[in-house]
């Protein structure tokens, strides 16, 4: 917990900028169970924290805009396991998880058109089905 976690290569948050709160879990369950603070919020202080850059933060602000406080903090729950120990393992792992996934920014969608034989293909076919429709229905005689 006071060792800094690391993102990627080169890139790691410092211990200052987690901070850790434990609380009991809920859930089922009889005497003596969950009466120990299993449950971990993990607070990142994303708006003063220097060791991302400024798109990156952006990105996360805007793919876990849940997770955000008003203060600019990000916080993560994690109550999955009934090991204090884990649970701190696996909010570290999620938020690392969380920043790879908005490191790059996304790539730009290139237009494209159809074919004009796929044009073609897709009018011939409407037409096709068109004249199956048209001779359903009763038949007359003249």
């Amino acid at each position: 917990m006071n060792e800094p976690l690391t993102i990627r290569e080169g890139v790691a948050i410092p211990a200052a900028d987690l901070s850790y709160t434990f609380s009991r879990a809920g859930g089922p369950g009889g005497q003596h169970v969950n009466t120990t603070d299993t449950r971990v919020r993990l607070r990142f202080a994303l708006q003063t924290s220097s060791a991302l850059p400024n798109g990156v933060k952006a990105r996360l602000r805007e793919a876990h805009s849940a997770w955000m406080t008003t203060d600019g903090d990000l916080t993560l729950t994690v109550d999955s396991s009934r090991s204090k120990h884990r649970n701190v393992e696996v909010a570290r792992e999620r938020l690392a998880d969380a920043i790879n996934a908005v490191w790059f920014p996304p790539k730009r969608r290139k237009k494209t058109r159809p074919s004009r034989g796929a044009v073609k293909r897709r009018l011939e076919g409407k037409k096709r089905r068109s004249s199956v429709k048209k001779n359903r229905g009763r038949v007359r005689e003249d």
